[in-house]
C-alpha cells in the first residue's frame, strides 16, 4: 500500500510541478516584494564577521548556534540578531557552494571592493525589490545620464507596484518611504549609489576578480557562452554587452578563465570545477 505524502513533501510536489510549468511556458514567477529592506540594510560589516567566522566543518543550523551562543555578532539585543541571521541566510546560505566560496574569499579579501561587490551581487540577487529597483529605475536612468535620484520617482514606482500586486500584503505610504529609504541607503552602502541625503548614482567600478567570479557563478546557471553575455544580471553593474565583452577579454588576459569568439560562437572556460576552488584561484593570484 502506497504511504500517503505529509503536508509538506505535497506541498513541495505541489510547488515543483508549478515551477516546472512555468518554465515550460518560459515564465517564472517572481517571489513578491518583501519590506524587510527596513530591517536589513547592506549589513556589511556584519556579514563579513559572519562569514570571517565560518566553519566549513560544520552545518548550517551548527554554525548559527554557535554565532547565536557566541553572540558572535555582538548585539545586545537578541530580536536583532536573529533579523540579521535572517537576512544572512536568504542572501549567502541558499547555496552550499555559494557560502564555502565566501567564507573563503572574506578572509584574505576582508576589505575592498572586490569582496564588496560581490555581496552586493548576491544579496541583489535575493531580493527582487533591490534587482528591481536597480535593473528597472537606476539603470534607464544612468542611460539616459541622470545621475541624480529623485526620491518622489521611486516612491511613486512603489506605490505602483504595490498596486500590481507585486508586494507581500498591501504597504501604505509610511510603509512606501521606510522601504524607499532603506533600499536608497543599502544602495549607497553597496556603493551603487552615493551621497548621505541626496543622493545620486555612483561611478560604476568592478574589479576584473570581482567579475571573474560573478561570471563563474553565472556560468553555473547558463552554460552558453553567448547567453551568458546577454544576462540581465550584468546590469546590476550598469553594464551593457560591450562592457561585459571587455571585462571577459581582460579576464582571459589575467589568467582568469579562457574567453575565444569565433564568429557567433563563444568558447568560454574556467580553470576549475568548484565556485570554491575558484575562489581560492582568485584570491591567491591577489597575493
Amino acid at each position: 500500500m502506497t504511504k500517503p505524502l505529509n503536508r509538506t513533501k505535497l506541498a513541495q510536489r505541489v510547488a515543483g510541478k508549478i515551477e516546472e510549468a512555468s518554465q515550460r511556458k518560459g515564465t517564472i514567477t517572481p517571489p513578491p516584494y518583501s519590506s524587510k529592506i527596513i530591517k536589513a540594510g547592506a549589513l556589511l560589516l556584519d556579514t563579513k564577521a559572519l562569514l570571517s567566522a565560518w566553519n566549513p566543518e560544520l552545518s548550517v543550523s551548527e554554525n548559527l548556534q554557535r554565532v547565536r551562543r557566541q553572540n558572535l555578532l555582538g548585539k545586545t539585543s537578541r530580536s536583532r540578531a536573529e533579523d540579521i541571521l535572517a537576512i544572512f541566510r536568504q542572501r549567502y546560505l541558499v547555496e552550499d557552494t555559494v557560502t564555502l566560496a565566501l567564507a573563503s574569499i572574506v578572509k584574505r579579501w576582508s576589505n575592498g571592493n572586490t569582496l564588496d561587490r560581490i555581496l552586493y551581487f548576491h544579496s541583489v540577487r535575493a531580493d527582487s525589490l533591490l534587482r528591481d529597483v536597480v535593473i528597472e529605475l537606476l539603470v534607464p536612468l544612468w542611460s539616459r545620464g541622470v545621475m541624480e535620484i529623485d526620491v518622489r520617482e521611486i516612491e511613486s514606482a512603489l506605490r505602483k507596484w504595490v498596486e500590481e500586486g507585486k508586494t507581500s500584503g498591501h504597504w501604505g505610504d509610511p510603509t512606501v518611504r521606510r522601504v524607499t529609504q532603506g533600499v536608497l541607503s543599502t544602495l549607497r552602502d553597496f556603493g551603487v549609489l552615493q551621497g548621505a541625503v541626496n543622493k545620486r548614482i555612483a561611478p560604476a567600478y568592478l574589479s576584473v576578480q570581482a567579475f571573474a567570479y560573478i561570471a563563474f557563478y553565472l556560468k553555473q546557471h547558463q552554460p552558453s557562452g553567448t547567453k551568458l553575455l546577454d544576462l540581465v544580471d550584468w546590469k546590476l553593474f550598469f553594464l551593457p554587452r560591450e562592457g561585459v565583452e571587455r571585462f571577459f577579454l581582460e579576464a582571459h588576459q589575467h589568467g582568469l578563465l579562457e574567453y575565444h569568439v569565433a564568429g557567433s560562437v563563444i568558447r568560454l572556460s574556467f580553470p576549475v570545477e568548484t565556485l570554491e576552488e575558484y575562489a581560492n584561484v582568485l584570491t591567491q593570484q591577489s597575493n
